[in-house]
């Protein structure tokens, strides 16, 4: 975007968006989202010494631990950080749904399923310089919707052009090869971007997603898991540097789901709802579902049942409720209401597992050959704590007992002052 933004700056007090408002940005604004970081895993890098700027976040910024939405999954949290509201409001409630008007169970990734506008475009379109880099490319549609500015894919970034992303020649610009999708590199090559865009074109606002495949493998105070975080620091450090206020976030947490032999401890609701209604009657959807299944088998913690019609729901609800593992089980209108979820979008049951559980479809629709390390995973309610982090203080959060992540824009606009 032209220079002329900054004269748009003068002009412009704050930009509402969903029944927010938000101020504009005294300075860069740079909104992190570490995907699968729950709070852990920065505090076992801080305290191991390898990240010396997320520590001085902690004590010398403003810390908390928030919540983040159900299902605790990529797509809605990470569209719920970028709308400033949940699911109800937005419409992504997964990563993979029933579409009942097309009758196919379809990814999420398409930006027809977004209900509302996003604060990034939101900006943009009031002049703003947007900048977003995510790790996968199931991401950047949907977070570039309606998008004026720079959007682009760590997975595709060899591919990208000023028409569709702002932006060419990206390798080059970040100086790095293209990385390999399961890997670390592939977050690192978001940050390396977000680093290079703010020290070159210096954006208004940018929105930097990572993967979680680190937080999928290793727990936190891991080795993997603590070298994942001393790369991240220095990246950050770099921003700060070029004097941009950094919110950080998640948009889930991880918790192991083995058992003492070391296999997932899994509970497979197709098999039981064929058993007690008939092969076939009942639809399992697992939402954590995406092209991208081999470090989880698309095995999560969240699931919904469509029922034949007719079916006691009731009835189904209480024996799924007795099953061991099994956290929560409720229909559809009291899951809804209480996480904040289109109705519309999921079964007539909404299944939840316990922390160290997880839920399948049926035995032998799921591929766990590419587990290569005792299967992390995410998608309950035990996976809701993240951090929230600022580089600057707040001034006084008003009403907010405890936070959720899609609060983050807020605060770093409307709540944080001069350090």
């Amino acid at each position: 975007m032209a220079d002329g933004g900054s004269e748009i700056q003068r002009h412009i007090a704050a930009v509402t968006i969903n029944g927010r408002s938000y101020r504009w940005m005294d300075r860069p604004l740079v909104v992190v989202c570490v995907d699968g970081c729950e709070f852990d895993y920065i505090r076992k890098a801080v305290e191991a010494g390898l990240a010396p700027f997320l520590g001085r976040m902690i004590t010398g910024g403003a810390a908390f631990e928030a919540d983040c939405v159900v299902p605790s999954f990529t797509n809605p949290n990470n569209l719920s950080i970028v709308t400033g509201v949940p699911p109800a409001v937005h419409g992504i409630c997964g990563n993979y749904f029933y579409d009942r008007d097309a009758d196919a169970e379809v990814m999420m990734n398409d930006p027809k399923y977004l209900r509302c506008g996003t604060i990034l475009a939101a900006f943009a379109a009031a002049g703003a310089k947007v900048a977003v880099v995510t790790a996968k490319d199931k991401l950047r549609s949907l977070l570039g919707k309606d998008l004026a500015g720079i959007c682009f894919s760590a997975e595709k970034a060899d591919q990208c052009t000023l028409g569709q992303n702002g932006v060419e020649r990206v390798l080059e610009l970040v100086g790095k090869p293209l990385p390999p999708v399961y890997s670390a590199a592939l977050s690192e090559f978001v940050f390396a971007a977000g680093v290079n865009l703010m020290e070159t074109s210096r954006p208004d606002l940018m929105y930097l997603s990572t993967t979680d495949y680190v937080q999928h493998k290793a727990p936190p105070g891991a080795t993997a898991a603590n070298a994942f975080y001393a790369m991240m620091d220095p990246y950050l450090e770099r921003l700060d540097a070029a004097g941009a206020t950094i919110a950080l976030t998640a948009d889930h947490g991880m918790n192991d789901k083995f058992g003492a032999d070391g296999q997932p401890n899994a509970i497979y609701l197709q098999d039981l709802l064929d058993g007690w209604l008939g092969q076939g009657a009942a639809r399992v959807i697992l939402p954590i579902t995406d092209p991208y299944v081999l470090h989880h088998g698309a095995l999560g913690s969240f699931a919904t049942a469509y029922l034949p019609p007719g079916a006691d729901v009731p009835r189904v609800v209480e024996r799924l409720s007795r099953v061991d593992g099994i956290q929560i089980a409720i229909p559809n209108a009291e899951a809804c209401a209480r996480f904040e979820l289109p109705p519309e979008r999921l079964g007539d049951i909404i299944i939840i597992s316990e922390k160290h559980v997880v839920l399948g479809s049926s035995k032998t629709r799921h591929d766990l050959s590419g587990l290569d390390a005792p299967l992390r995973s995410h998608g309950g309610v035990s996976e809701q704590s993240v951090p929230l982090l600022f580089n600057r203080r707040t001034a006084g959060i008003p009403g907010k007992a405890r936070m959720r992540n899609f609060d983050i824009m807020d605060v770093a606009l409307n709540h944080l002052h001069d350090r």
